[in-house]
């Protein structure tokens, strides 16, 4: 995709209401043209009807200009008022759309990211993006633009119209200008960085808040509720100090500015009241310059907040074009294979070593083995010797340094994601439930299952029955990640959830070490008596769940140093064995 300035993005995310952006701004030029009338009425009516030598003549003779003059003025300021409100609710119709369709986009594009990005980005960040920075780019649309057309075109206008009526004066009051635009530019470079800077601030307000809102458990498990306040209060003071930093560089300048503003009516009654001593202005001439003034002030006061405005939307659009032009770099190739059969499950890991992005040494190192459809194969070793890495190549969350991951023969590479990631049931380590109905959450992974077969896969992962003592039973709805369940509950409507899409390949991570002995008893039984074909990939930690696997893998510091059935490697007297004589009871021997 294409990236371009910010202007051009905000341009292309106008929700297929461009021309009514266009026609609602052009309304706005007219409005501040419009605001020409009521000064040119007014000298009219000063000079033939008020201060002319024949002005009762007039009066008496032109009674129907002077009426038609009050209602022209009347009509267009109603004409006017029409046309402001109409081009209003244009530009915040347009600044709607374009906020839905660039939240609906960045949503989704972050949706399809690939693991890497989330290990970049940080929950708040991405929050504060979809929110506050979508509002900054809103406010540009609706407000920041419009003002700036605006002001653009009043001053613009009133400039042609002073020249026209006295050019003297004209040029003595606009000399004034050039001093004000140097003063909104020196405020325009240091406004620039700190608003960059506050909204790095509120990214970190955001995820201090969301960090301690999820892990509310740890925090009143270790009663650290005051740290927690305190933490977040010190994000807090920085935002708002650098929010009120940020409010108050206008204010430095602002005095300035004024200053300058102030000065118009004072050069308009010096060299306006010389003009028309020396007759070489009329009085109506001089009303419609002091109806005027501050056609040219209130810009030059209102582009400060222009200019402070623009700034907070480049701040915001940099950050937000960031994801929109973002790219996940696992995709599906050109040419990716579409699995219109169910695969038999055969797993293939040949000479595979992995790193990540952020690592300077490898987590797996030319690892290869075999598991054939049907087979269940147990994965053992250390804290940190690549277990949980290693499987997570095969749905392709990861992509290998080096060597091959297969299914079926295929490079999972060369699989479409949509279609690898359907035939694989994952349950992992950390165990993510939404705020739904435990019905909704089993379901998760198809949502076209009948309550019965919800039941079924329940019973296959021992969850049948807690369920059946909560109040609504499987329309019962669950806190926020699995809040008021046990640890093992949790694991077990995560174990129901991989299973009800009937993956060919089933991938558990350590899922039962939070269950008892006999619940993984009654659990291992079902996964044998499962009524779908079905390889399964279990890391486990305990001799309970691996001694009756088709094989075990024990991992260390990234390579496999151990294989085979749990007699071959107990009689190898390795780690194996060492940790089945622990778990036993029996003493090791060194």
């Amino acid at each position: 995709m294409e990236k371009k300035t910010k202007l051009q993005w905000l341009r292309s995310n106008l929700d297929g209401n461009g021309w009514l952006y266009i026609l609602s701004l052009f309304g706005v030029a007219v409005y501040s043209i419009m605001q020409l009338t009521v000064p040119f009425v007014s000298r009219e009516i000063v000079d033939v009807f008020l201060t002319s030598d024949d002005a009762a003549a007039n009066m008496a003779n032109r009674r129907d200009y002077f009426f038609f003059l009050i209602f022209a003025m009347v009509g267009l300021t109603l004409l006017r008022t029409t046309i402001v409100y109409l081009s209003a609710m244009g530009c915040e119709k347009v600044s709607q759309g374009a906020l839905y369709k660039i939240r609906t986009y960045l949503f989704n594009k972050i949706e399809h990211q690939d693991m890497n990005f989330f290990n970049t980005y940080r929950t708040g960040d991405l929050m504060t993006r979809l929110t506050g920075d979508l509002d900054a780019i809103r406010h540009m649309i609706a407000w920041v633009l419009k003002s700036c057309i605006e002001s653009i075109f009043l001053v613009g206008a009133t400039s042609i119209y002073f020249f026209i009526m006295d050019w003297r004066l004209a040029l003595a009051i606009l000399a004034l200008a050039p001093v004000m635009l140097w003063i909104i530019i020196l405020f325009k470079n240091k406004v620039k960085l700190r608003h960059r800077d506050l909204r790095e601030k509120f990214a970190n307000l955001n995820t201090d808040a969301q960090e301690n809102i999820s892990g509310n458990r740890v925090v009143k498990a270790f009663a650290r509720e005051d740290y927690e306040i305190e933490k977040f209060d010190k994000a807090n003071v920085e935002y708002s100090t650098y929010s009120k930093k940020t409010a108050m560089t206008w204010l430095e300048y602002f005095p300035y500015v004024q200053i300058v503003a102030e000065l118009m009516p004072i050069v308009l009654l010096v060299f306006g009241g010389i003009l028309i001593i020396n007759k070489q202005m009329t009085p109506g001439e001089f009303v419609a310059f002091s109806g005027l003034c501050w056609a040219i002030a209130n810009p030059m006061r209102n582009m400060g907040g222009i200019v402070n405005e623009f700034q907070r939307f480049n701040a915001a659009a940099a950050k937000v074009m960031e994801i929109y032009y973002s790219e996940p770099k696992i995709v599906d190739k050109e040419n990716a294979i579409e699995l219109k059969e169910r695969v038999q499950g055969k797993i293939e890991f040949k000479n595979v070593s992995f790193k990540y992005e952020d690592g300077k040494l490898p987590v797996l190192n030319d690892v290869s083995f075999t598991v054939n459809p049907g087979e269940t194969v147990a994965i053992m070793g250390e804290t940190g010797c690549g277990k949980t890495s290693l499987i997570n190549l095969i749905p392709r969350f990861y992509e290998p340094t080096s060597g091959e991951v297969l299914i079926d023969g295929i490079n999972v590479s060369d699989i479409k994601l949509h279609d690898l990631r359907c035939s694989i049931g994952l349950a992992s380590q950390d165990v993510l439930l939404y705020s739904d109905s435990i019905d909704g959450n089993i379901a998760y992974g198809n949502l076209r299952l009948s309550l019965e077969e919800v039941m079924k896969y329940a019973k296959y992962s021992q969850a049948a029955e807690f369920i059946q003592k909560m109040p609504e039973r499987y329309d019962t709805i669950i806190g926020e990640r699995g809040v008021g369940l046990s640890g093992g509950q949790k694991q077990r409507i995560s174990l129901a959830r991989a299973l009800a899409v009937a993956p060919p390949i089933l991938i558990l991570d350590d899922t039962t070490s939070a269950v008892d002995m006999e619940t993984e008893k009654e659990i291992q039984h079902a996964l044998k008596s499962l009524d779908f074909e079905c390889t399964k990939l279990i890391i486990a930690q305990r001799i309970s769940t691996t001694k009756a696997c088709d094989k075990i893998l024990v991992l260390k510091d990234g390579r496999i140093v151990e294989e085979g059935s749990h007699d071959e490697l107990v009689a190898k007297g390795g780690y194996y064995c060492s940790l089945v004589k622990l778990q036993t009871g029996e003493e090791v021997v060194a």
